[in-house]
C-alpha cells in the first residue's frame, strides 16, 4: 500500500509504503485530548517505508511519564501527523485525517473502549477491546 498525505496548510507532505500493521480506532482518554474529543483513527505502518517528502514535522514528547510517545505535528498549522511509540520502534502511527485519500481507512479494531464517550461510535462489525489486545 502507498499512502500519501500531509498537513492542513501544505507545509508538510509524506509518503508511506508497505503493508499496514494495524487499522484502528483508539478511544483512550489521551487520544481524546489529542483529537479534541473524538477517538483517534489511525493506521500503523512500517517506519522504514515512511518519509517526509516536504518539510519536517515538529516533535513533542512528555518527559513526566514512562514510555512516552513522540507526537509529530506541523509547527505552522498544528495538524497532528502521527506518532512514534517505544512499544513499536519500527513503526509509525499515522492519523487518517492527514491522508490524501482517507476513504482507504477501514477500522479492524477499536481499543480502549472502556474510555469511550457516549457520542463515540464503534461499528458493530469492528472488534472492540476495553484496553489494548
Amino acid at each position: 500500500m502507498n499512502i500519501e498525505g500531509g498537513c492542513y496548510c501544505g507545509d508538510i507532505r509524506y509518503s508511506s509504503k508497505g503493508e499496514p500493521q494495524a487499522s484502528m480506532q483508539c478511544h483512550c482518554r489521551e487520544c481524546q485530548y489529542i483529537t479534541g474529543g473524538n477517538p483517534n483513527v489511525i493506521m500503523i505502518m512500517p517506519l522504514d517505508g515512511f518519509e517526509f517528502t516536504k518539510g519536517q514535522a515538529q516533535e513533542f514528547k512528555r518527559n513526566d511519564i514512562d514510555n512516552a510517545v513522540t507526537r509529530l505535528f506541523c509547527n505552522n498549522c498544528g495538524t497532528a501527523i502521527g506518532t512514534k511509540t517505544p512499544m513499536r520502534p519500527n513503526s509509525i502511527i499515522l492519523k487518517v485525517g492527514t491522508f490524501d485519500d482517507p476513504s482507504i481507512f477501514e477500522p479492524k479494531i477499536a481499543i480502549f473502549a472502556s474510555d469511550k464517550q457516549k457520542f463515540h461510535y464503534i461499528d458493530k462489525n469492528v472488534k472492540s477491546f476495553d484496553k489494548r489486545p
